[in-house]
């Protein structure tokens, strides 16, 4: 597991509010109140990944104020990400502009300009309780953003969207990273604080349309995960190949042959496909409600219309025939 964890029910009523307060004030310095104070509902996970802090949490609804007397001089300068992915928040900079977004959408602020914040939910009242605000946090560092300061500054105290390209894969791992936090290891944590930065970079230099300004790796790790979603995405259909792949990104097959193998050491790019195809087959194999669907039927919705190719295929990766393997996860099911 990475990361400490809050959870308020594990706290006395009384002292619910002011314990998670204490806790966002860590990274985010604020006056932070809510209405519901009394009886405030939170989680919040803290994950330290190197120097980069991601932080996944659920809360009622709740105002942050950050002054002038609140901006700490001494210390470091962040640039802070919200990602909501329940609720809404509304930004507003004393030097003024208002931004807001709701679920999906990912605001930027700073950690030495004073702002006010107003998180509230999209469901105001649930089952007699206030509804909550959910989201991931990320602050990292201003000084290890590889783009210019005056550049990223444009982008504070806006709403930016994350439902394509680089703000999908952005969003979609930071999601990822609190699914799978009680299975990551400490040792994993400086890995995932680099993808991090990494994709914050891409994804700023792609709002600020100044991608070239970004180092060869950064690019090269983007370009790879970007890579994987498209095939992930395009499974089903069976003219995927690595040539499909390179054509669709606007690369050479020998460029994306060198940047997979940059991070699948071992592994090439056909290989990998059909890896994720057998693994899709695998899971719908094992699916009772699927139980009476022919297997070439199931193969060749992942794109694998040969039965005799995946017969072999799927017993060189699982060691059984793709007969046996259903009948043994179904029995094990009954």
């Amino acid at each position: 597991m990475i990361g400490t964890v809050f959870r308020s029910e594990d706290a006395p009523v009384g002292e619910r509010f002011d314990r998670w307060r204490e806790l966002i004030d860590h990274s985010r310095a604020n006056d932070t109140t809510s209405p519901h104070a009394a009886d405030f509902r939170a989680e919040l996970r803290v994950m330290e990944l190197g120097p980069v802090t991601v932080w996944q949490t659920s809360f009622s609804p709740a105002r942050f104020r950050r002054s002038p007397r609140r901006i700490r001089r001494n210390d470091a300068e962040f640039y802070h990400l919200s990602l909501l992915t329940d609720g809404n928040l509304t930004l507003s900079h004393e030097r003024g502009g208002t931004a807001t977004i709701g679920r999906g959408g990912l605001l930027v602020d700073s950690s030495w300009q004073a702002c006010e914040s107003h998180a509230y939910a999209a469901d105001p009242m649930a089952e007699g309780q206030p509804g909550v605000v959910a989201g991931v946090g990320v602050d990292l560092p201003k000084a290890l953003l590889p783009l210019p300061p005056q550049q990223v500054e444009r982008l504070l105290g806006h709403g930016l969207s994350v439902r394509s390209g680089t703000g999908a894969l952005l969003a979609d791992f930071l999601v990822g990273i609190g699914r799978q936090a009680d299975t990551l290891r400490p040792a994993d944590a400086p890995r995932l604080g680099t993808v991090t930065l990494d994709l914050v970079s891409a994804f700023f230099a792609h709002a600020l349309d100044a991608e070239t300004g970004l180092p060869p790796e950064t690019r090269h790790e983007v370009l790879g995960r970007r890579i994987r979603a498209f095939v992930r995405q395009h499974l089903p259909d069976p003219e995927l190949t690595p040539a499909a792949v390179a054509a669709a990104h606007h690369i050479s097959l020998s460029h994306l042959h060198r940047v997979f193998g940059e991070q699948s050491p071992g592994e090439t790019v056909a290989a990998w496909i059909r890896s994720q195809r057998l693994e899709k087959i695998r899971a719908d194999l094992a699916d009772p409600a699927l139980g009476s669907v022919p297997i070439h039927v199931l193969a060749a919705r992942w794109g694998m219309p040969r039965a005799s190719h995946v017969t072999r295929a799927f017993r060189a990766a699982y060691g059984l025939s793709p007969r046996d393997y259903r009948h043994q996860a179904l029995s094990e099911r009954a």
